[in-house]
């Protein structure tokens, strides 16, 4: 479990981005921006979400991603990795990251608000052709 001062760290190395907010989950911690996650502390280190389009600079850096093993014993991955730390001695780079991370978490938000409307769509119709 993280101390509270790498935290705190956190919270200061990201106050540049603006409205981001912190919010306990799971002995760590989901990092928003606009309502959406787009980091997590976990265990004292921070990973940030990745998707196609990002994933290999983490992959160059040597960045493992974000695993737990579940109830059953099994390995279960998400989609963040962990952040680089020679980011934390570069601010202005560790926000250039930050805000790649939150394009990530805008596109995953516009998938699945696709993926809703679609759903709702095919719903309707199935509705309709049933009267």
């Amino acid at each position: 479990m993280a101390d509270d001062g790498f935290r705190e760290f956190l919270r200061e190395l990201t106050e540049p981005l603006g409205g981001v907010t912190f919010r306990k989950m799971f002995g760590g911690l989901s990092i928003y921006q606009d309502g959406m996650v787009f980091a997590l502390e976990a265990d004292g280190s921070l990973y940030f979400k990745v998707d196609e389009e990002t994933r290999e600079r983490f992959i160059a850096e040597g960045c493992p991603q974000f695993e737990y093993t579940t109830k059953d014993g099994r390995t279960a991955q998400m989609p963040y990795w962990r952040a680089p730390e020679r980011l934390y001695d570069e601010p202005d780079e560790f926000i250039e990251w930050c805000r790649a991370a939150v394009a990530v978490a805008r596109r995953s938000e516009a998938i699945k608000a696709e993926e809703k409307s679609r759903k709702a769509s095919r719903k309707r119709k199935g509705t309709a052709d049933t009267l």
